[in-house]
């Protein structure tokens, strides 16, 4: 008896948790999830086909790889108003444009973590144009998805599944 009270008064915190801070529970989540798909993007394309380009217009992957980390960066250090730390967008082989992605979103984890529904009101500049902090966080999310979608077809066409389908019954080779 003891055991299941002790379970719902957890559950029933984190609960008021969640319900106290909903739209920055929901941005939190999102920002978890495409890290997670994101890292292993890059980490999933063998070296060789870092400078895959799937048709004319299109960047290699490495450079894609290395896009994302930048404009993830760039969008937190607009929500903190801060100067982003740059990113040298030459780099663009698997080891420097992994160590990209992960200084960035190594930058960005607090900046997530820390947003509240109160605070992600604050309005910053975002190009120039006022936002709030909440808006540019979530247009980080976002573009990363975005961004994240083009990694998956860049990896669908050297027959690699993409980290959001991998393990979920959904993935077939090509």
């Amino acid at each position: 008896m003891q055991t299941t009270l002790v379970i719902l008064a957890v559950c029933a915190g984190a609960s008021l948790t969640y319900a106290q801070n909903p739209l920055s529970n929901e941005v939190r989540a999102n920002y978890a999830q495409i890290k997670a798909n994101a890292t292993k993007a890059a980490a999933v394309m063998p070296e060789a086909d870092y400078g895959f380009v799937p048709g004319p217009g299109s960047r290699p992957y490495g450079q894609t790889v290395v896009h994302l980390a930048e404009v993830q960066m760039t969008l937190c250090a607009m929500a903190q108003g801060e100067q982003p730390k740059q990113i040298d967008a030459t780099k663009t082989r698997k080891a420097d444009a992994m160590a990209a992605v992960a200084a960035a979103f190594a930058y960005c984890d607090p900046i997530y973590a820390a947003l509240t529904d109160q605070n992600g009101l604050r309005m910053a500049k975002m190009f120039g144009e006022d936002r709030t902090r909440f808006g540019i966080l979530n247009f980080g999310v976002i573009h990363d998805s975005e961004t994240y979608g083009s990694l998956a077809v860049y990896l669908r066409a050297k027959n690699i599944v993409p980290p959001s389908t991998a393990g979920s019954g959904g993935g077939s080779k090509k």
